[in-house]
């Protein structure tokens, strides 16, 4: 496996990886893919790349990309600063379970406070078993509703 950032060429990978990141936990009744075009969807991917906070991971598994990890400063689910860019991640199925969103994961945190970026933010829905993984990477839940967790991680260098 090797993690590398996003070629620009790719992009529109990140449609299939922003419907993989919604929790669904009911494998028999799967959102329409058309909830992709809600606004507050869009924002994760619309223009990806064109902003200058826009970053993006790949793990890369027999040259086809299998997941992504990818942050933007935005106004969306996980926001608690304008400076402070929100992450998004997911893998196809098959290879959840892995260890590659942990090094995704790890990989952009890493980046991102080599460049200087006080912290990174993120929204969860509480049932999600993804809540363990980013509490051990250092994500603290600073907001909460009754379905969903809004964290964040300092990142230090």
């Amino acid at each position: 496996m090797t993690i590398r950032p996003l070629r620009d060429s790719e992009t529109a990978l990140l449609e299939e990886f922003l419907y993989e990141a919604i929790y669904q936990p009911a494998p028999s009744q799967l959102l329409s893919r058309e909830v992709l075009r809600q606004p507050l969807l869009q924002i994760y991917i619309d223009g990806f790349g064109t902003r200058p906070d826009d970053r993006c991971l790949v793990a890369e598994v027999d040259g086809r990309v299998v997941g992504a990890a990818w942050c933007r400063c935005m106004r969306a689910f996980g926001h608690v600063d304008d400076a402070i860019p929100e992450l998004a991640v997911s893998l196809l199925p098959a290879w959840r379970g892995c260890g590659i969103g942990t090094r995704l994961i790890q990989t952009l945190l890493h980046r991102l406070s080599e460049e200087g970026y006080p912290a990174i933010s993120l929204s969860v829905q509480r049932e999600n078993p993804a809540v363990r993984l980013y509490k051990r990477l250092g994500f603290r839940i600073c907001r909460q509703t009754d379905e969903e967790y809004l964290m964040r991680c300092d990142l230090h260098k």
